[in-house]
């Protein structure tokens, strides 16, 4: 169930990434529509060359495709989603805050493990107990009495009973190194997971600052094309590096959202398994 919840996630995940990259597509396309209208019209009036205007057609084209993209991807997205749900999904928004301490639970990898070696010591205990003999005391009260020990198993102790019990130690031996393997590996992903997730969040953020700065270059350029002194192909350059910067802060937000969610699934807290 843990496993699933990751799957379900990490499928809204992606279409909430793809969902928001549509829109940002279709916000460049109006910017851009309006940056290629006003070429046309240079053209047709003969103060600009006709390559310009054939260049921006071109990136028109492209940002079409890369929307067209998005839409597909939270498209088929969300149909594996609705197809693992009960009721339609389709109309859920927003972006999944998890907060997860890597010393929040214990790894469902290690639990298992530690199961594992319970259930094994428990069976060996019970092994172990069918190779050895059973004393009981006994006997008659009276004249000839005769109390003593009597060996009360169904078979005797033989030539192969000491390699059994060594093997049934082995047994319980190996379980426990199987336990401080899980552990160790558990730790290894729990630390890559959190360096990842630091380094996304910090990128992430450091992301959200430069699209403000490379908002504000835009606004500078704008006002500079208005006061004819820039071309509209500056203009242009100078937004494509604003587009450019809020389609990589999208993708980092949702990196980090998707670290988490991996984290979530290594401790095993997607599901309560109480309620299952």
């Amino acid at each position: 169930t843990n496993d699933r919840v990751h799957t379900a996630l990490s499928l809204y995940v992606t279409a909430a990434e793809a969902r928001e990259k549509a829109t940002l597509s279709e916000a460049s396309l109006r910017d851009m529509g309006r940056f290629e209208y006003i070429m046309s019209e240079r053209v047709k009036g003969g103060v600009s060359d006709s390559s310009d205007l054939n260049i921006l057609r071109q990136k028109l084209s492209e940002i079409r495709a890369d929307r067209a993209a998005n839409v597909e991807a939270a498209n088929t997205a969300i149909a594996e989603l609705n197809a693992m749900s009960i009721d339609p999904l389709s109309g859920l928004r927003g972006v999944p805050r998890l907060r997860i301490s890597p010393q929040s639970a214990q790894p469902l990898d290690v639990v298992l493990a530690e199961d594992e070696k319970t259930r094994t010591i428990a069976a060996a205990k019970i092994d172990r107990a069918d190779q050895l003999p059973g004393l009981s005391a006994g006997g008659t009260i009276g004249e000839n009495s005769d109390l003593g020990l009597r060996v009360s198993s169904d078979t005797l102790v033989g030539f192969g009973t000491g390699a059994t019990l060594r093997a049934i130690e082995e047994a319980k031996e190996a379980a426990g190194r199987q336990v401080s393997q899980a552990n160790e590996d558990a730790n290894r992903r729990l630390r890559k997971l959190e360096g990842q997730i630091a380094a996304k969040s910090r990128q992430a953020d450091e992301a959200s600052g430069l699209t403000v700065q490379a908002q504000r270059n835009l606004d500078v350029f704008q006002e500079q094309y208005d006061a004819g002194q820039r071309q509209v192909m500056d203009v242009v350059s100078v937004y494509e590096t604003f587009a450019r910067q809020q389609q990589a802060e999208v993708t980092l937000k949702y990196e980090a959202a998707q670290l988490q969610i991996d984290l979530a699934r290594l401790l095993g807290v997607l599901a309560d398994g109480d309620e299952i």
